[in-house]
C-alpha cells in the first residue's frame, strides 16, 4: 500500500447546495415587507402562547418575538373573542412602533371568523390554514373555498399547512385502497408521507383556482419524526416550485426539541430546501418563548446561511479549567451581545457577523483568540494569572485582577463602536 495521499487538484466544495427556486411571497404589513422564497434569506417565525383574547398580553409577548428576532409572528385565532381582539392587537403593535406581520392560525372554525370578523382579516397578514380539520366532503371545500374568498379579497398570504395529526382521512382512505390493490404494497408510514405531499399540492392548485394568486402560498408538510421530515420534504421539493416553511410539529422540551428540530432542519437546509423555518419547542413551565427564535436564528447563522448576532466560541472546559470563570464570562458576553441587537442592528450595520472567543486555558485559547475578531484567552488550573486579549489577530493587552469581565466587556464595546460604528 502506497505511503502518499494524492492531493485534490481543485479545492473540495463547502457550503451548502444552491437553494431550489420556488416563489417569491410577500408578507407585509403597512411598509414593512417581508419575503418568503423567491431567492430571498430564510425567514425565521415564531408563535405566541398567550390567549389571544387579551391584546395586552398578546401584543406584549410579539413585541418580545419581534425584537428577539422573529420576522413574523403567528397567533391563535380560534374563538370570535380571539378574533375580535385581533384590531386590538395590531393597533397595540402600531403604537409601540412594531411593524411586524402577524399571521393568524386558523383551525375548525376559520372560515366562520374570517367571513364574520372582517376587521380581523384585514389586520392579519397572513391566514394559516389546515384543510385537514376543516370537516369532510363537500362541507371542507366549501369552508376551505370561504378561506381562499376572503385571502384572495383583502390579499392576504395564506400557508397552506398539513399535518400527519389531522390528515384528511378521505384522502388517506382513498390512498390506502390504491395501495392495496399495488402488487407490492408500500408500507403504511410511506403512503401517509406521499398523502401529506399530494394534500398540500392539490390545495394549493386549487387555492389558485378560486382566484388566489400563486406569489401568495406557502406550503408546509409537518410531521414530529426527523427522517419522516426529510422525507416528504424532499419530495415536496422535487414536485413543486411553492416557498416551503420547514419545522417539526411537537419537536418536544429542551434539548430533545432543539436536536431533533436542527438535526431535520440542517439537513434540509444544506440540501437547499426550506424558506421560512419555525422550532416548536415546548416551553418549561415559566420558560422564555423567545428560545425558539434564538434557536432558528443559531440554526442559520452557525451553517452561515444568515447572520443575527455576533457569535461567541468558548470551548467545553476540561480538567485545565476547574474553575468556571471562563463560563461565566462566555454567558455573560453573549447574552450582553444579544441584548445590545434590537439597538446594535440599527446602529452598526454589519455587527452581526463579529465572532468573539472567550477561552479558557492556553492550549487552544490564544490560537482560537487571534482567529477571531475579538477574543480573550483566560488563565487555566495552575497557569499565570493573566488574560491576554487579541483584536483582530494581534495581542493588544492583557487583563488582570478581579475586573477582567466588565474591562473585556468594555473593549468589546470600543470594538463595536470603531470598527462598525459610521467611522469605522
Amino acid at each position: 500500500m502506497s505511503d502518499s495521499v494524492s492531493i485534490c487538484t481543485t479545492p473540495y466544495p463547502v457550503g451548502p447546495n444552491t437553494r431550489h427556486q420556488t416563489r417569491g411571497v410577500v408578507v407585509s404589513w403597512g411598509n414593512k415587507k417581508v419575503q418568503v422564497g423567491g431567492g430571498a434569506p430564510v425567514v425565521v417565525q415564531s408563535m405566541t402562547n398567550t390567549d389571544t383574547a387579551d391584546p395586552i398580553a398578546t401584543a406584549i409577548q410579539v413585541k418580545e418575538l419581534a425584537l428577539a428576532g422573529s420576522e413574523l409572528v403567528r397567533i391563535t385565532v380560534n374563538t370570535p373573542e380571539a378574533a375580535a381582539a385581533v384590531p386590538a392587537i395590531r393597533e397595540q403593535l402600531d403604537k409601540m412602533g412594531v411593524d411586524v406581520p402577524l399571521v393568524g392560525d386558523f383551525h375548525y372554525n376559520g372560515h366562520k371568523l374570517l367571513t364574520t370578523y372582517a376587521e380581523c382579516a384585514q389586520a392579519l397578514s397572513k391566514y394559516r390554514i389546515n384543510p385537514g380539520n376543516m370537516g369532510g366532503g363537500k362541507k371542507r371545500e366549501d369552508n376551505f373555498a370561504q378561506m381562499i374568498e376572503v385571502a384572495a379579497k383583502y390579499d392576504k398570504a395564506v400557508r397552506i399547512g398539513v399535518n400527519w395529526g389531522s390528515l384528511d382521512q378521505d384522502l388517506m382512505a382513498r390512498m390506502m385502497d390504491e395501495n392495496n390493490a399495488r402488487s407490492q404494497p408500500w408500507e403504511a408510514q410511506a403512503v401517509m408521507r406521499e398523502a401529506l405531499v399530494v394534500s398540500a399540492i392539490t390545495n394549493a392548485q386549487r387555492a389558485e383556482s378560486l382566484g388566489l394568486p400563486g406569489d401568495k402560498i406557502v406550503l408546509s408538510c409537518k410531521v414530529s419524526h426527523v427522517q419522516d421530515l426529510i422525507s416528504v420534504y424532499r419530495n415536496l421539493s422535487s414536485r413543486c416550485d411553492y416557498p416551503l416553511h420547514l419545522g417539526l410539529t411537537e419537536a418536544g422540551m429542551g434539548s430533545k426539541g432543539i436536536v431533533a428540530s436542527t438535526a431535520a432542519l440542517s439537513v434540509l437546509l444544506q440540501e437547499g430546501i426550506g424558506d421560512t423555518i419555525r422550532i416548536s419547542l415546548t416551553p418549561e413551565p415559566g420558560g422564555d418563548r423567545r428560545k425558539e427564535v434564538i434557536v432558528a436564528q443559531e440554526i442559520l447563522q452557525t451553517m452561515g446561511l444568515r447572520a443575527f448576532t455576533p457569535l461567541v466560541v468558548s470551548c467545553p472546559g476540561c480538567g485545565r479549567t476547574s474553575s468556571t470563570f471562563f463560563q461565566e464570562l462566555a454567558d455573560s458576553i453573549q447574552n450582553f451581545l444579544r441584548e445590545q441587537m434590537p439597538i446594535w442592528r440599527l446602529q452598526y450595520p454589519g455587527v452581526e457577523t463579529m465572532n468573539v472567543a472567550v477561552m479558557g486555558c492556553v492550549v487552544n485559547g490564544p490560537g482560537e483568540s487571534r482567529h477571531a475578531d475579538i477574543g480573550i484567552s483566560l488563565p487555566g488550573t495552575g497557569e499565570v494569572p493573566s488574560a491576554p486579549v487579541f483584536i483582530d489577530g494581534e495581542r493588544t493587552v492583557t487583563l488582570k485582577g478581579d475586573t477582567i469581565a466588565q474591562e473585556f466587556q468594555k473593549i468589546v464595546l470600543d470594538y463595536v463602536q470603531r470598527r462598525y460604528g459610521k467611522n469605522g
